[in-house]
């Protein structure tokens, strides 16, 4: 069944809302015209009625007679968190990406931002007019941080209260639809940031059911949802329904599901799998792909693995070992989750294995921690050297473009787009954006809002982080933290904007990087501890990519075999052109059966990284 408010057509609409606690639930419509409608109940606890009502009625329900709220499953909250719902036509948008087949998962290169802060405008449609700058830079993927309704008009979208209702301040769920069809039109996919581990705490109605949340678990944000307990299968559909929404009536290509490691659900079908198993269906059904990545810190490979092996058949998931151990590598950092990182040797295991704790002792957890992903492809990892949580929950929101060097900055792209994950960027580290990304809010509750300011405080003292962090609930700190799009036309932004073109051309032209691995037998990985320089070997058939990266700040002599062929330079951050040091490594260096190279040393720039191609 459909629900929320579902418009069937000829001024009539159905109604749906589950209250299996309630023993009377009426329809209120407000607007137009003021009427109470009763709703009749089945078995299984949702309350239903077909009446008059058009696209632009508001509405709430009444539990009991008495109290009113607006609908759980509301697609539209035209005046926020606090008032009433209204009515939307979801077949009236004129879609016109009906030969869109979407992106292959290892095929894509995903750009995440914030709605809010992308553009000076902060709306869906605004986002349209960057898809040229963005398609020329070599993405074909958009990453939407949470849009479903939260309270105030800015907040980085984890404290929705209606999953269903799409921002209101940001253009409403049409504004969104014009999105995702002008994306596909420049053949750019769209993935949705979904939170399903809890809601905000403003606006958050479904407390008042009492069946939405059980007190058996606790998250870092309360109660957890209730996804194994008394009363839990509506709460499973309302979820399960939810993804396929976006799926099938907004036309949303990927859901990036949040922090599933506080999603608690012990029955014999975790609700992941339930997710997966109905949007493979719905693939099936539409005769279209549709892919979920997951948030997850476990280490925990039975997430992504078939659920024919006993996983949970999600397609990929985000990889935060990697980010990690570049962080470390580049700033010296080694504060809170990043005291168990450093060692030059865990990046080769990253490359290697993915995880970089695959059941091994982690010292900030004090436990062991993570399995052995072996099994699974590269191109079920998603990895990044920035995303909104790494720089936003810093406490000034500081990005790689204040913590590094303009050398290191190119040495971490080259080892995120040259890597056989699928790479993400996060918005403004193409040009090194010098603004941070904040933690912001826009609440009405005095009390909720100390209570945030405090939060952030004790969440920092972990990184031993000195000073005051900006007021998250002050409209400064969102101001601050949107884009200076003119800055990638200048200086080092301009050099660094063309050296991640570079690289992301190289990536697609290539055809040993133009996707993600779809084994762990077309690369090979080695690496120098003492020196810090990394070998990356990849191939595809008879065709090469052999990059040598150098994390020392120091030059390094390096006297390496190369594989058959002969390989011609194709790219050096220590060249002139990308404003570096200059470099003294040969254009084509030939190798042969008798003879290679290995018998010639050179010398490799600090914090620099040179890319030979070859054929056999």
């Amino acid at each position: 069944m459909q629900l929320g408010s579902w418009y069937l057509g000829d001024r009539q609409t159905q109604f749906t809302v589950w209250a299996p606690l309630k023993q009377e639930v009426s329809l209120h419509l407000v607007e137009p015209a003021d009427k109470l409608v009763p709703m009749q109940r089945n078995e299984q606890g949702y309350w239903q009625v077909t009446t008059e009502a058009e696209p632009g009625t508001r509405y709430v329900y009444q539990y009991d007679g008495d109290q009113e709220f607006p609908d759980p499953a509301s697609y539209l909250q035209p005046e926020g968190v606090h008032k009433a719902s209204e009515v939307v036509d979801q077949g009236a948008f004129n879609w016109t990406d009906q030969a869109w087949q979407g992106i292959p998962l290892e095929g894509m290169v995903i750009y995440e931002l914030h709605v809010g802060t992308f553009t000076a405008e902060g709306t869906f449609e605004a986002i349209i007019d960057r898809l040229p700058d963005l398609k020329e830079l070599g993405v074909n993927t958009i990453e939407i941080m949470p849009v479903a309704q939260f309270p105030g008009d800015r907040n980085w979208g984890y404290d929705g209260v209606f999953p269903y209702a799409v921002q209101n301040s940001y253009g409403g769920v049409n504004g969104l639809k014009t999105l995702v069809n002008a994306c596909h039109e420049a053949g750019v996919a769209v993935i949705l940031d979904v939170v399903y581990n809890h809601l905000g705490p403003e606006g958050n109605y479904l407390w008042f059911m009492g069946t939405y949340f059980t007190d058996k678990y606790k998250t870092p944000w309360g109660s957890a949802i209730n996804y194994d307990d008394a009363y839990s299968a509506g709460v499973r559909e309302y979820i399960v329904q939810n993804a396929l929404y976006w799926f099938e009536h907004v036309h949303i290509d990927a859901l990036r599901l949040d922090a599933v490691h506080a999603i608690y659900d012990f029955g014999a079908r975790h609700i992941m799998r339930e997710i997966s198993e109905a949007t493979a269906q719905l693939s099936g059904t539409i005769g279209r792909k549709f892919y979920l990545i997951a948030e997850t810190d476990l280490n925990d490979p039975r997430l992504i693995r078939p659920i024919s092996v006993g996983g949970y058949g999600i397609d990929a998931q985000w990889c935060d070992d990697f980010h990690h151990i570049i962080h470390v590598l580049l700033t010296g950092e080694q504060h809170g989750y990043y005291e168990d990182y450093g060692a030059f040797n865990q990046l080769v295991k990253a490359y290697e294995k993915s995880y970089i704790t695959t059941w091994d002792y982690s010292p900030h957890r004090q436990r062991y921690h993570g399995d052995d992903p072996s099994d699974c492809p590269p191109k079920q990892f998603v990895v990044c050297i920035q995303n909104h949580d790494q720089v936003g929950n810093r406490m000034l929101g500081d990005r790689f473009s204040t913590l590094i060097s303009f050398d290191a900055k190119k040495l971490a792209a080259a080892a995120l787009l040259l890597s056989p994950f699928v790479p993400m960027l996060f918005m403004g580290e193409e040009y090194g954006e010098p603004n941070p990304f904040l933690y912001f809010v826009s609440h009405s509750d005095p009390a909720l809002v100390e209570g945030v300011r405090q939060g952030r405080k004790q969440e920092f003292a972990a990184f031993h982080a000195d000073g005051e962090a900006p007021d998250p609930q002050a409209e400064d700190t969102f101001q601050r933290s949107k884009l200076q799009w003119h800055k990638r036309h200048e200086g080092h932004h301009k050099t660094l904007w063309q050296f991640y073109q570079a690289l992301l051309k190289l990536r697609q032209t290539s055809p040993a990087l133009a996707h993600a691995a779809l084994d762990r037998q077309s690369y090979e990985v080695t690496g120098i501890e003492e020196q810090k320089l990394l070998r990356l070997r990849r191939w595809q058939g008879s065709h090469q990519m052999l990059a040598f990266m150098n994390f020392n700040q120091q030059p390094v002599e390096m006297t390496m075999a190369l594989p058959l062929g002969t390989w011609k330079k194709a790219l050096d951050s220590a060249d002139a052109r990308w404003q570096g040091q200059g470099s003294t490594l040969p254009d084509v260096m030939p190798t042969t059966r008798d003879a290679t190279v290995s018998q010639q040393s050179f010398s490799i720039a600090p914090h620099s990284v040179v890319v030979y191609l070859s054929e056999l």
